[in-house]
């Protein structure tokens, strides 16, 4: 099986699940308030993916992640685990990370929100993060490299006085989680397979206001940045078309077109 390039029957299940990932999203954002518990975030996450889209929380229980969606908050870089006791409070930014899986299928999205009032640094690390995702979408289209994609978000972040974490990277995906291609968010030219029409992956930058060094906690999950800075992130699943390519988890609040045409 090619799972670099998507059939047509495969894209129109990814244009499913991409949608009902971006929908959870655009429904919590509601409930983002100062005293709610990460884990009852992630309770009306699940409730609202199993009995309401009728599709399946694809994190619950990937490689044994005990929870149905991430929660990172301040300066967890991912894959923060839902917990009673954690708090949301004024002032904390919060990366939520969701999976859909319908009709055997992924769609995989995250987006930053703010507790209340947030400070200077953090709604700008916030607009950095995802301007460099959204200026890594509009140079996608046949026929570039890959490295081109962490080429365009290293540049703008470090002119922007901010690190690219470099663990982790975006992915193909579709029937599986993650598949290949790597898509590495700095510049690596070895990381120079061509873009093609039909692939699917994922985009999703991590940015740290310091230093990009990062740790992971004891829980074997929780990846925090090692100097306590903040980080954010933002993520898409992306159709790459014959002229550029089509955001598969576009929300209703973006500040980008959900098609986009990058080769004239």
């Amino acid at each position: 099986m090619n799972y670099i390039i998507k059939t047509e029957s495969e894209i129109e299940k990814m244009k499913i699940s991409g949608k009902l990932a971006a929908e959870v999203l655009e429904m919590i954002e509601n409930y983002i308030k100062p005293d709610i518990s990460t884990e009852e975030i992630n309770n009306i996450c699940h409730d609202y993916i199993v009995y309401k889209q009728k599709a399946i929380p694809a994190c619950l229980g990937y490689h044994g992640f005990p929870k149905s969606i991430c929660i990172s908050v301040n300066d967890v870089v991912c894959h923060g685990i839902p917990k009673s006791q954690k708090i949301l409070k004024e002032g904390d930014i919060v990366n939520i990370d969701v999976t859909v899986i319908k009709n055997n299928y992924h769609g995989d999205t995250s987006k930053m929100f703010f507790v209340g009032k947030v400070s200077i640094l953090a709604k700008r690390l916030c607009q950095i993060t995802r301007e460099s995702l959204y200026k890594a979408l509009n140079i996608v289209h046949p026929g570039i490299p890959l490295y081109k994609i962490g080429e365009t978000i290293q540049n703008y972040v470090e002119k922007n006085n901010f690190s690219v974490v470099k663990e982790y990277c975006g992915h193909g995906i579709g029937y599986n989680f993650h598949e290949q291609p790597h898509i590495l968010h700095y510049k690596n030219i070895k990381n120079n397979m061509i873009i093609q029409k039909g692939m699917i992956f994922t985009i999703e930058p991590m940015i740290n206001a310091g230093h990009a060094d990062v740790k992971c906690m004891k829980d074997g999950w929780t990846v925090k940045t090692k100097d306590r800075s903040l980080s954010a992130q933002y993520e898409h699943t992306i159709l790459v078309t014959h002229n550029g390519c089509n955001i598969l988890t576009w929300q209703k609040d973006e500040k980008i077109r959900s098609t986009l045409i990058n080769k004239y």
